[in-house]
Parts: structure tokens; sequence; C-alpha cells
């Protein structure tokens, strides 16, 4: 390359680097800034779903039997078995604030490998665009992590065993069949769902709500 073309393209990647991005301000700015944002919506809705009765407690995203075993659960209310359902509902839920707390590093690993190109998108997207960003991002490996956990959870609290013993006398019951049902995959998925729930509202407070930014840099970004 010649070097009068390596020095304009150097000089065109310097400018496209501190180029005025959508917010008005450098893209370097306005990535920083977004990078932070998502730090600290990621770290808030871990810390809030990963404590005791963070899914639990949280009707938004409290995990509930899925329609599918419904029938073998109001057949085994019917019968008295209500308090055992319920306790399988805790102990899915127990599961998840567990597995739920494990999400910090792929959030990082996610957040530092993040583009301009990305940032800028999420930085003049929806409520929920750095959410959406994440969900694409970091399913799979959170995925991957938390079904470990969520097996070795749901066997410590006898979520498993549990469960059987409810299908074993629901199978009891005249003209029932149980039901061919991944526990573990549910849980895992739910606590997806729900760990991103919290992230989105997270987000949306910092973008809607001055008192969510928590540093100048994030009032530069998204405003006092």
């Amino acid at each position: 390359m010649q070097p009068r073309n390596a020095l304009l393209l150097a000089a065109l990647f310097v400018a496209a680097f501190f180029a005025l991005g959508a917010t008005g301000l450098p893209v370097a700015t306005e990535t920083s800034g977004l990078k932070e944002a998502l730090r600290l919506a990621t770290e808030r809705a871990v810390k809030a779903t990963s404590q005791s009765g963070g899914f639990l407690d949280n009707a938004k995203i409290r995990i509930g039997l899925p329609g599918k075993l419904g029938k073998m659960t109001s057949g085994l209310r019917a019968i008295g078995m209500g308090k055992q359902v319920d306790e399988l509902e805790v102990a899915m839920n127990r599961a998840a604030e567990k597995a739920a707390g494990e999400a910090t590093p792929v959030f990082v690993d996610a957040i530092q490998q993040m583009s301009f190109q990305d940032a800028s998108g999420i930085v003049t997207g929806g409520d929920t665009a750095a959410t959406d960003y994440f969900a694409k991002t970091t399913s799979d490996p959170l995925r991957q992590r938390f079904r470990p956990i969520v097996d070795q959870a749901m066997k410590n609290v006898g979520l498993a065993k549990q469960y059987d013993q409810l299908v074993g006398r629901y199978t009891s019951l005249p003209l029932a069949s149980a039901p061919k049902f991944d526990l573990g995959g549910y849980v895992t998925d739910k606590t997806l769902a729900g760990l991103f729930t919290v992230v989105g509202e997270q987000e949306k407070q910092i973008r809607t709500n001055p008192a969510a930014r928590a540093s100048d840099l994030l009032k530069q970004v998204f405003g006092n």
C-alpha cells in the first residue's frame, strides 16, 4: 500500500472513531457509557434474581408448573396433594435463584466483546435494545452454564425426587398416564426468561429514570 493511501486510511479510521454518534457524543464515549449501563443493569438483575425469593416472590418471573402438566396438577390437587404441588413449585424457584447467581461472567464476556456498531445501535434502540442483544448473544452460553447448576440444585432440594413421587402418585389414578417432560430443561429456560425480564426492567430504569443513572458517564450518555 502506498504511504499516502495508508495515511488516508489511518485518518479515516481516526475520524470514524471520534465521529459523533447519534447522541451527539463521540462513539467512544457512547460505547463506554453503554457498557457501564449494561454492567450496572446485569449486576442489579443478577443480584435481584439470585437472592432468596428472587424468583419465588416476584410474580412476573415466578416459575409455575407448565400448562402441559395442568391435567396432572389438577388431578393431584383434587386428591388432596395441593401442598406437595406447591412445594414442587417452591423447589423449582429455589433452583432458578441458585442458577441466576452464576450469570455474571457470561454477561461480562458479552459486554467486553461488544463492538462500536453494536453499542451505537443499542444506545439509539428501544427501551430493551440491550436486553435483546444479551438474549441473542448470551442465551446459549447461559443455558449451558445454568443447566448443570439447575440439575444440582434440583438434586440438593430433592426436586427431582418430589417430581417423580408426584408423577407416581398421579399415574396411580384411574386412566392417568405419566407425562413426558424434561423438568430440568424447563426450569433452565424459565430461569433465562426470568433473568432477561429483570435485566430489561433495569435497562428501562437507566434509560427513563435519571435517578437510576449512578455515574456522570451514564448521565452524559443517557441524559440527566
